[in-house]
């Protein structure tokens, strides 16, 4: 049987296991302090506006052309053709009546060529738009004092702990003590 990969996947195991404690220590033993003030810590941000308004800025004129329909053409060759028929007798009447229509149809169609102007104004509207500031306060943290056994201490926090704090309390030697030494 060969125990080589038996033995590298004990070593993983086992170091996977170390690394995974080792992720979960914590210096200490949790205890709770209580809160004495916690003060809230604020940062003024910017969040600028666009506003936009519309404003009426003299009259903006319009010119329409209007030009009129064929009614002076038709009453034109109307009036021609009754004035061209008292002309001639027989079929010299038809041509006369015929002519008198043709011409009267164009003299009516120039009289009635005028081309007529209106001219109307309504008023121009502007539309403006303006950035401005809108400066706000936001809170960014707490600076939080607490006490733990007759000691003050302070921390600056996310949140608002409450009135009391989770604390972990890590005890060591200090540079002080002394050493004792033994002989044996």
């Amino acid at each position: 049987m060969n125990t080589k990969p038996l033995i590298i996947a004990l070593a993983t195991v086992i170091g996977l296991g170390a690394a995974s404690a080792q992720a979960d220590y914590r210096p200490g033993f949790p205890d709770r302090a209580r809160v004495i003030s916690a003060t809230p810590v604020y940062d003024r941000i910017n969040e600028p506006r666009q506003q936009c308004w519309t404003e009426t800025v003299g009259y903006e004129e319009q010119v329409y052309r209007s030009r009129n329909d064929n009614g002076g053409t038709i009453i034109g060759a109307i009036a021609g053709g009754l004035l061209g028929s008292t002309v001639g007798r027989g079929s010299g009447r038809v041509a006369g009546a015929a002519i008198g229509a043709a011409t009267g149809a164009v003299i009516g169609d120039r009289i009635d060529s005028d081309d007529h102007y209106y001219r109307s104004a309504r008023p121009r509207q502007v539309e403006h738009c303006q950035i401005s500031d809108n400066f706000r306060d936001v809170v960014v943290g707490y600076d939080v004092v607490y006490r733990y056994r007759g000691r003050e201490y302070s921390t600056r926090m996310a949140n608002d702990p409450g009135r009391w704090l989770d604390v972990s309390v890590d005890v060591s030697p200090s540079a002080q003590t002394p050493y004792l030494y033994f002989d044996d």
